[in-house]
């Protein structure tokens, strides 16, 4: 089922009485997020996700906009008639139920055509305990499952009714970290296995990363950017995705161009050629240093982080907004004892303007083009 946002419009009135401006939590968002597809939208706390999500559920009216499910105008259906299944943070499952029970509940309040016999009912929630597997805790209550036992119901009971739409709110945000990276490998299985177009609203840009055919980076109810995950980790439209996406954070660095060389304090670091001469900041990601005895940026040698595969050296350069450098480099490569000097893979290295933190184009002179 093809979702369509048209100028999505979200605003709340000001509880700041020395403000009396509408809080505009979704801004006049365009988005189609294409059949059996999982699409993420990823942004700090207050940026919109979870408004524009209550907002193609139903559990928010739109200030403006219309919102389509197929050719479906569903803006002013209730939550009800949209044929949504909602997974949320906290899992939301009725402690007194068993798990068998949690499933069969949203299949027994069909109504009309949709009605199910209890035979059907009950083959229908053996089905989904089976996808998500769990069809060895049927009979548990909640609060004899982990977290993530109780995470698999809450996804079962959401597609139980084999719904039109699967809406998944922050739902691996209470698991610990190994439990989360097994959960999002099966949340993509399932959503796959039963192909349902599917919004996943996250903060966590590993979880965004590594499931989602498309992502979605939002700031202040806007959409920053819109692509492929790896498109948009790649080519960054500004600053702020640069620095929302990457783990560890992409070093920033004031810089300045000048006869077509890019300058970090008093290091000329690279060509890039077809760029006028001005200030601007400076990215490069932390997997895109080379550690060189003949490096063109120099950097004074804080500590070195061993983490088994790979290696954090920690620096200082005078130029870097906040003062450190972090390169990720290979586990067997030396470390001189003060100062290291790196050179610089020019597809890990994006400009921004100083005006306002857009990406400049540039030609490295390696075929690379970003922006």
């Amino acid at each position: 089922m093809k979702v369509v946002l048209k100028n999505l419009t979200k605003t709340f009135p000001s509880h700041n009485k020395k403000v009396q401006a509408d809080v505009v939590a979704v801004n006049d968002f365009t988005f189609e997020i294409p059949d059996g597809k999982l699409i993420t939208l990823l942004g700090p706390s207050g940026c919109g996700k979870s408004t524009a999500l209550n907002l193609i559920s139903g559990l928010l009216s739109p200030t403006a906009g219309r919102i389509f499910f197929g050719d479906d105008d569903v803006t002013d259906l209730p939550p009800e008639n949209r044929g949504v299944g909602l997974v949320f943070q906290n899992y939301a499952l009725y402690p007194h139920l068993t798990v068998i029970q949690n499933i069969l509940f949203p299949l027994q309040n069909l109504k009309g055509a949709d009605k199910m016999s209890k035979h059907a009912m009950l083959a229908r929630a053996r089905e989904v305990a089976e996808l998500v597997q769990v069809a060895d805790l049927l009979d548990r209550s909640p609060n004899e499952l982990s977290g993530g036992q109780q995470q698999r119901v809450a996804i079962a009971r959401a597609v139980a009714k084999m719904p039109r739409i699967l809406l998944l709110d922050e739902p691996l945000s209470n698991l610990d970290a190994r439990l989360r990276l097994q959960m999002r490998e099966e949340l993509r299985r399932i959503q796959q296995e039963i192909k349902i177009t599917s919004v996943f609203v996250t903060h966590d840009q590993e979880d965004a990363m590594s499931i989602s055919d498309m992502i979605v980076v939002m700031r202040n109810g806007v959409a920053e950017q819109i692509g492929k995950p790896q498109e948009v980790y790649d080519y960054p439209a500004n600053r702020f995705v640069a620095e929302f996406l990457g783990s560890p954070q992409i070093n920033i660095f004031e810089g300045k161009i000048s006869g077509g060389t890019l300058y970090i304090g008093d290091d000329a670091v690279m060509s890039v050629n077809g760029v006028a001469d001005q200030d601007v900041f400076a990215g490069v990601r932390p997997e895109g240093f080379v550690l060189r005895e003949d490096g063109q940026l120099r950097c004074n040698l804080g500590r070195v982080e061993v983490t088994g595969r790979d290696v954090s050296i920690i620096s200082a350069h005078p130029a870097a907004v906040g003062g450190t450098v972090r390169a990720i480099i290979d586990a067997e490569t030396y470390f001189p004892p003060a100062i290291v000097r790196f050179s610089l893979k020019a597809s890990k290295v994006h400009m921004f303007s100083r005006e306002n933190g857009e990406n400049i184009c540039f030609d490295a002179g390696t075929g690379k083009t970003d922006g």
